[in-house]
Protein backbone atom coordinates (compact mmCIF):
# COMPACT_ATOMS: atom_id res chain seq x y z
CA UNK A 1 0.00 0.00 0.00
CA UNK A 2 0.89 3.74 -1.34
CA UNK A 3 1.04 6.18 1.77
CA UNK A 4 1.85 9.57 2.76
CA UNK A 5 3.29 11.15 5.70
CA UNK A 6 1.52 13.75 7.52
CA UNK A 7 4.32 16.24 6.70
CA UNK A 8 3.93 15.60 3.23
CA UNK A 9 -0.16 15.33 3.02
CA UNK A 10 0.33 18.72 4.54
CA UNK A 11 2.45 19.96 2.14
CA UNK A 12 0.43 18.64 -0.72
CA UNK A 13 -2.75 20.18 0.81
CA UNK A 14 -1.12 23.93 1.22
CA UNK A 15 0.24 23.26 -2.74
CA UNK A 16 -3.21 22.23 -3.98
CA UNK A 17 -5.01 25.26 -2.17
CA UNK A 18 -2.36 27.07 -4.75
CA UNK A 19 -3.31 25.97 -7.55
CA UNK A 20 -5.42 27.74 -10.05
CA UNK A 21 -8.90 26.15 -10.65
CA UNK A 22 -11.12 25.90 -14.03
CA UNK A 23 -14.18 24.57 -12.10
CA UNK A 24 -15.19 23.27 -8.90
CA UNK A 25 -12.69 21.86 -6.51
CA UNK A 26 -12.53 18.58 -5.49
CA UNK A 27 -13.44 17.52 -1.98
CA UNK A 28 -9.80 16.46 -1.53
CA UNK A 29 -7.05 17.36 -3.86
CA UNK A 30 -6.21 14.73 -5.95
CA UNK A 31 -2.23 14.23 -6.66
CA UNK A 32 -1.19 11.36 -9.21
CA UNK A 33 1.84 9.46 -7.80
CA UNK A 34 3.36 7.76 -10.73
CA UNK A 35 6.91 5.52 -11.05
CA UNK A 36 8.58 3.64 -13.70
CA UNK A 37 12.08 1.87 -14.77
CA UNK A 38 13.90 4.11 -16.23
CA UNK A 39 15.29 1.86 -19.47
CA UNK A 40 18.44 3.22 -20.07
CA UNK A 41 19.89 2.22 -17.06
CA UNK A 42 17.06 0.14 -14.74
CA UNK A 43 16.69 2.94 -12.00
CA UNK A 44 13.24 3.66 -10.81
CA UNK A 45 12.11 6.81 -11.42
CA UNK A 46 9.10 8.84 -9.83
CA UNK A 47 6.92 11.35 -10.70
CA UNK A 48 3.74 13.40 -8.91
CA UNK A 49 1.59 16.12 -10.11
CA UNK A 50 -2.24 17.43 -9.57
CA UNK A 51 -4.79 15.47 -11.83
CA UNK A 52 -8.12 14.12 -12.51
CA UNK A 53 -9.24 10.65 -11.53
CA UNK A 54 -9.25 8.22 -14.27
CA UNK A 55 -11.44 5.03 -14.65
CA UNK A 56 -8.89 1.91 -13.57
CA UNK A 57 -6.98 3.93 -11.33
CA UNK A 58 -6.27 2.82 -7.53
CA UNK A 59 -7.13 5.59 -5.34
CA UNK A 60 -5.46 5.80 -1.74
CA UNK A 61 -6.57 8.38 1.10
CA UNK A 62 -3.47 10.06 1.99
CA UNK A 63 -4.51 11.71 5.35
CA UNK A 64 -6.97 14.29 3.47
CA UNK A 65 -5.17 13.84 -0.07
CA UNK A 66 -6.56 11.77 -3.05
CA UNK A 67 -3.31 9.39 -4.07
CA UNK A 68 -4.46 8.20 -7.65
CA UNK A 69 -2.18 5.35 -8.93
CA UNK A 70 -2.61 4.13 -12.37
CA UNK A 71 -2.39 0.21 -12.54
CA UNK A 72 1.00 0.41 -13.96
CA UNK A 73 2.28 1.97 -11.41
CA UNK A 74 0.65 0.38 -8.43
CA UNK A 75 3.17 -2.69 -8.11
CA UNK A 76 6.28 -0.45 -8.39
CA UNK A 77 4.59 2.01 -5.50
CA UNK A 78 3.56 -0.91 -3.23
CA UNK A 79 4.88 -0.17 0.29
CA UNK A 80 6.28 3.14 -0.75
CA UNK A 81 5.91 5.80 1.38
CA UNK A 82 6.15 9.94 -0.03
CA UNK A 83 7.38 12.29 3.20
CA UNK A 84 8.52 15.99 2.56
CA UNK A 85 11.71 16.46 4.52
CA UNK A 86 14.81 18.54 5.21
CA UNK A 87 17.70 16.98 3.15
CA UNK A 88 19.44 20.36 3.92
CA UNK A 89 19.08 23.16 6.73
CA UNK A 90 16.52 25.09 5.36
CA UNK A 91 16.20 22.79 1.66
CA UNK A 92 12.92 20.60 1.68
CA UNK A 93 12.12 17.95 -0.71
CA UNK A 94 9.23 15.49 -1.41
CA UNK A 95 11.49 11.95 -0.90
CA UNK A 96 9.64 8.23 -1.88
CA UNK A 97 11.02 5.99 0.73
CA UNK A 98 10.81 2.10 0.60
CA UNK A 99 9.21 -0.24 -2.09
CA UNK A 100 12.64 -0.02 -3.54
CA UNK A 101 12.47 -3.52 -4.44
CA UNK A 102 13.17 -3.29 -8.21
CA UNK A 103 11.43 -5.36 -10.00
CA UNK A 104 13.25 -8.82 -12.27
CA UNK A 105 13.56 -6.33 -15.39
CA UNK A 106 15.16 -4.26 -13.27
CA UNK A 107 19.06 -4.10 -12.31
CA UNK A 108 18.47 -2.84 -9.16
CA UNK A 109 16.51 -0.03 -7.67
CA UNK A 110 18.66 3.22 -8.24
CA UNK A 111 18.32 6.18 -6.32
CA UNK A 112 15.02 6.12 -6.39
CA UNK A 113 14.00 9.21 -7.03
CA UNK A 114 16.73 10.64 -4.81
CA UNK A 115 15.36 9.37 -1.49
CA UNK A 116 15.09 5.59 -0.67
CA UNK A 117 15.59 3.88 2.73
Amino acid sequence: MFALTPAAAEQITRAAAEQPQAGPQPMLPMLRVAAKIDESDGELVYGMGFDDEREDDLIVDGGGVAILISPHSQPLLENTTLDFSEVAPGEYQFIFRGGCTAPAAAKSCGSCGGGCS
